[in-house]
């Protein structure tokens, strides 16, 4: 019989302690959320833009042609869905919200934001366009044989051949540096790298072209 009355008093010990705390997590010490189901957010929202673009590409905007595979970055003021990167395509056209295909290639960083704020005009009133190269894709070169980084590269500025060799990482140790050559279409161009290193014919170190390929024996 006491032992009975002694395990009653006990769970009703219990009990009350498991009420005690039910209404104290009630109050305010609530149990962690389940985590939500990640969300698939628009690219443009994913990052704020200064975290997504990079510094961009060192081109002038009111002199440099955009070209097919170039990225650029769009920023239209308080309309976060308008802005972020677009890649030109290979038919020369960026598709963006509300007004739909517009031509790219071809024009200028300037011009393109001059043509975007007309089209969007039509559609808002005074909006604030800013247009940015951040990849230079449709100008290139490429550099291989003897040299320590061959591969294609970017040609953002006026690169010379020996511009290209140094980005390149310079010449390995056996390089035939005397018989390098700049394939241009069908042209052949010869380019002497230790009579230049000397001083001498200077004038060989030509500025690339769009598509040039530099042969290093």
């Amino acid at each position: 019989m006491r032992t009975s009355l002694l395990l009653r008093s006990f769970l009703l010990i219990l009990l009350c302690a498991a009420i005690a705390a039910a209404q104290k997590t009630g109050k305010g010490e609530k149990s962690p959320p389940e985590p939500a189901a990640a969300k698939t957010l628009p690219e443009s929202r994913a990052l704020p833009d200064e975290l997504k673009a990079g510094p961009g590409a060192p081109v002038d905007p009111k002199s440099y042609r955009l070209g097919p595979e170039d990225v650029i970055m769009v920023r239209v003021w308080r309309e976060a869905d308008l802005s972020g990167p677009l890649l030109v395509r290979p038919d020369g056209k960026i598709t963006m919200p509300l007004i739909g295909e517009i031509q790219a290639a071809g024009e200028t960083p300037e011009q393109l934001t001059k043509n975007i704020t007309t089209a969007l005009e039509k559609v808002m009133t005074k909006p604030e366009v800013t247009v940015s190269v951040q990849q230079v894709n449709s100008r290139k070169f490429s550099i291989i044989g003897e040299v320590n980084k061959p591969g294609t590269y970017p040609l953002v500025v006026a690169t010379t051949i020996m511009d290209a060799v140094s980005l390149a990482g310079g010449l390995r140790e056996f390089a035939n540096g005397k018989k390098i050559v700049v394939i241009r279409g069908d042209e052949r161009i010869k380019f002497n790298y230790n009579d230049f290193v000397k001083g001498k014919n200077l004038k060989q170190n030509i500025t690339l072209d769009n598509g040039d390929q530099i042969i290093v024996p």
